[in-house]
């Protein structure tokens, strides 16, 4: 809404033409989302405390996890309320890509909503049932995909291939299937690894301050011909909304690093994940997104190894599972855990930026 407002006004001074650049609302972007969660933050934690919408610990996990019970949960609404201000303002709103990455993370952020609601407020164990979650899930991220695949021009269903700048196959309809995948599995790949302070928030800011800058190349011709990467007119736009989540995403860090004073709960975990998802969708580096994101990746698949081996032999392969856990109990400390995987996210994401240039 600013950039209009900044346009009408261009005409009594030339200087409010600045707004136009992408890189100047991207920053202030990421410091209006910043501020608005330092302001909003105190309040929201006080009303989750008077209403007991508190955490809800398992005795069989970490026992170092038993004093976190009754920690306010559902944080992550903190995050989404600072993510759509700030792109309500700082965005081009006559730009799809903006409402298709806005709309698609508060959809799966209302669904992590429900979930929680329920759990938290209606003291139901098994909130929303997995199978309607994943429904849910699979009704929104369908209808995206089908929306970018319907009115998409050739090249925004290629699929780009890491390290190889002549191996771009098309995709046609396969590009529906695909987007589903990459939006519902990284929602839930979040998801799973929201389990420690502060573990998942800041590696959903590195992967999504990555994908914004590429956002931002993709959608700058001569950057894009420069670097052998699609050129797509106008996604560009993406990296205000990426700004933003890592403006809001380190808003909410300031309050949920170790010890926690709120954790983000489904509503935020969900919506981050799609959110990524969509992006790399959006930008066509769903496998450069495969590489940044590692670490949600190994989180699932321990989940996936785990649940299979039970199944199958009867024995488990970690101690517990997602991996975080694992670590945990062969003792780690919280902290250790945590820094070592955003460790691990820092390297990931340099080896999923060097990907643009060694080609």
């Amino acid at each position: 809404m600013i950039l209009y407002l900044t346009e009408y006004l261009e005409q009594f001074h030339s200087g409010f033409n600045v707004f136009q650049y992408i890189t100047l609302r991207a920053v202030l972007a990421a410091i209006t989302a910043l501020l608005i969660s330092f302001i909003v933050g105190p309040f929201m934690i006080r009303r989750l405390s008077r209403y007991r919408i508190g955490q809800v610990v398992r005795d069989d996990g970490p026992q170092t996890h038993l004093t976190k019970a009754g920690t306010p949960t559902m944080g992550g609404a903190l995050i989404l309320v600072a993510i759509a201000i700030t792109t309500l303002l700082w965005g081009r709103l006559d730009n799809k890509y903006v409402w298709v990455v806005l709309l698609t993370t508060l959809a799966f952020g209302a669904v992590g909503w429900v979930d929680d609601y329920r759990k938290l407020v209606l003291q139901d164990p098994r909130g929303l049932a997995s199978r309607y979650k994943y429904l849910w899930q699979s009704v929104i991220a369908v209808v995206v995909a089908s929306y970018l695949y319907y009115y998409a021009q050739p090249v925004e269903t290629q699929l780009v291939v890491p390290f190889f700048k002549n191996i771009s196959p098309q995709l046609g309809w396969l590009f529906v299937p695909l987007a589903y995948f990459v939006v519902v599995g990284s929602s839930n790949a979040v998801n799973l690894t929201d389990g420690l302070d502060g573990l998942a928030v800041m590696p959903t800011v590195l992967v999504c301050g990555a994908l914004g800058l590429i956002a931002y190349l993709t959608g700058h011709a001569q950057f894009a011909k420069y670097l052998s990467i699609p050129y797509l007119a106008g996604v560009g736009e993406i990296t205000v909304f990426c700004a933003a989540l890592v403006g809001a995403g380190l808003g909410f860090l300031w309050f949920n690093a170790y010890p926690a004073m709120v954790f983000m709960g489904d509503v935020g975990a969900l919506a981050l994940g799609a959110a990524l998802g969509i992006i790399a969708v959006v930008i066509r580096q769903e496998l450069v997104l495969l590489i940044m994101g590692g670490v949600f990746v190994m989180e699932t698949v321990s989940v996936i190894l785990q649940v299979a081996s039970f199944k199958l032999t009867g024995k488990r392969i970690f101690k517990m599972a997602p991996l975080h856990h694992h670590f945990e109990l062969k003792g780690w400390p919280e902290p250790r855990v945590i820094v070592r995987f955003w460790i691990i996210t820092v390297i990931l994401v340099l080896v999923g930026l060097a990907t643009l240039k060694l080609r």
